[in-house]
Formats: C-alpha cells, sequence, structure tokens
C-alpha cells in the first residue's frame, strides 16, 4: 500500500478534507467499524426480566441465543428505569455468565479451615434439618404467663431488597407456619 492510500484511509485526514472536524459524520468510520454490529442482533428471544440488586427494580432485556445469554440491557419500556441501568445492573451480565462465579454450593464444617464442595440436594438437606432441629427445641407453646403462642424466638427471617410483595407474603406465611415471629424484610417497592 503507498503512503497516499495510507493517508486517504486515516479517518483524521478523511474529517478534515470534507469539513467534519468533530467526526460526527462517516468520516470517522472504518471498515472495521462499518462491519460491526451489536451481539444482540443475533438473539433467538428477548426475555425480560428485572434487576436482582436493589429494591428499585429497574427493568432489564436478557437477550439469549441456543439457550445461553448473549447480553443483559435496560428495557426501554420499563416504567421506573426506562432502559437505563446503575453500573451493578449494567454489569449483570458478568454476574450471571462470569467464569469467576461460584457454581457450587461450599460448605465448611464446624471447626474446619476449608471450604469444600457438597451436592444442593445435601445442602438443602442440612438447612431443613437444622431448622426443624432448632424450631423443635426451642418451640414454645404458652409464655412464661401461661399465654398460648405456638412460637419459636430460636429462629428469624430477613428477606433481601429485592424480594417483591408476593414473594414476601409467600415467605411470611412459610416462616408464620413454622412459627417464627421475627420475619421482616427490606422491600421498598
Amino acid at each position: 500500500m503507498k503512503f497516499r492510500d495510507l493517508m486517504k484511509g486515516w479517518p483524521v485526514l478523511r474529517q478534515f478534507a470534507r469539513g467534519d472536524s468533530r467526526a460526527l459524520g462517516d468520516t470517522a468510520m472504518s471498515a472495521r467499524s462499518r462491519s460491526l454490529a451489536p451481539r444482540t442482533k443475533t438473539a433467538d428471544a428477548v426475555v425480560k426480566s428485572i434487576c436482582p440488586y436493589c429494591a428499585v427494580g429497574c427493568g432489564q432485556e436478557v437477550h439469549v441465543r441456543d439457550g445461553r445469554i448473549l447480553d443483559i440491557e435496560g428495557d426501554p419500556h420499563s416504567p421506573i428505569s426506562r432502559g437505563r441501568l446503575c453500573p451493578k445492573g449494567a454489569a449483570t451480565f458478568q454476574l450471571v455468565t462470569g467464569t469467576q462465579r461460584v457454581q457450587q454450593v461450599l460448605y465448611r464444617r464446624p471447626g474446619g479451615t476449608e471450604w469444600e464442595p457438597i451436592p444442593l440436594e445435601e445442602a438443602m438437606t442440612q438447612v431443613a434439618e437444622r431448622v426443624k432441629r432448632t424450631r423443635d427445641a426451642t418451640f414454645e407453646v404458652t409464655d412464661a404467663q401461661g399465654r398460648w403462642v405456638n412460637r419459636t424466638l430460636g429462629l428469624a427471617h430477613l428477606g433481601g431488597a429485592t424480594l417483591d410483595n408476593e414473594e414476601n407474603y409467600l415467605l411470611k406465611k412459610l416462616f408464620s407456619a413454622l412459627g417464627v415471629v421475627q420475619v421482616e424484610n427490606q422491600a421498598r417497592i
């Protein structure tokens, strides 16, 4: 390639030659930039979702192809966020697809110093057994004055800020059925 052809292909020179000094037109484009397309363009489906980080409830669009997430962007039809996401919401793609994300249950035995992977079923069984054991050991049918209370003060539940009213309703029913009276959540929507 001759020096003259090389200089002609340089975007800065094209900008000045065409009077587009601020590079707002086609002069700043290269063959490479013309060939680029958003990865969302090849999506098979767009699934509506809600950002998992806080209680604002910003709308997200999850772009999927062949069962894999291509990208996650703000939902322009969301009345809450109108297509905008904060830096944490914009990083949801890395949260979901990041290679550093833990993909298994880790357990540290009592007195242990190392985490070990265990199957999800084993972890769920351990949680259920510990909840039952604690409930049975701390359940009160009556209080110190002889009043009927049917409760346990040995368990409590604090829901996260991303839980919606329906989820909080179901959690309240579950924990009330267990006799848990300390049930709170951080829901602000």
